[in-house]
């Protein structure tokens, strides 16, 4: 059995692939129009000084985003695995689809914390 010696760590090289991930999964309406709604309402809670709104958006956004990507990285890998349509594939592409749990619970806190900071203003 031939052993191979492990690669050393190289974060550059991480950075590098993270960004190419990132990239593609932009191309993906889904995930862009979340990012480009969490940036716009993290910047107005950034700009308020709204520390606990600004943080309960990034951890949202970064649930329905892990979750958003997991759920391509699966449907892409099925129909690489199995082109033509499969019952199995089917299920398993629906189970992936629970994504969806993310997304209420990411709608729910985007319209309260849009709300709170778009339309009331605490004097």
């Amino acid at each position: 059995m031939p052993t191979t010696t492990p690669r050393p760590y190289e974060p550059l090289r991480k950075m590098r692939v993270i960004c190419h991930g990132l990239r593609l999964a932009m191309r993906d309406k889904a995930v862009a129009y979340k990012v480009v709604l969490a940036a716009g309402l993290l910047a107005i809670a950034f700009a308020q000084r709204a520390w606990l709104d600004f943080g309960l958006v990034l951890v949202t956004t970064a649930l329905v985003l892990a979750a958003e990507l997991l759920n391509t990285a699966i449907e892409e890998l099925c129909d690489y695995v199995q082109p033509e349509r499969a019952p199995q594939i089917g299920a398993t592409k629906d189970i992936a689809a629970a994504v969806s749990v993310c997304m209420g619970a990411w709608v729910i806190v985007m319209l309260i914390e849009g709300w709170r900071l778009l339309l009331t203003r605490e004097s």
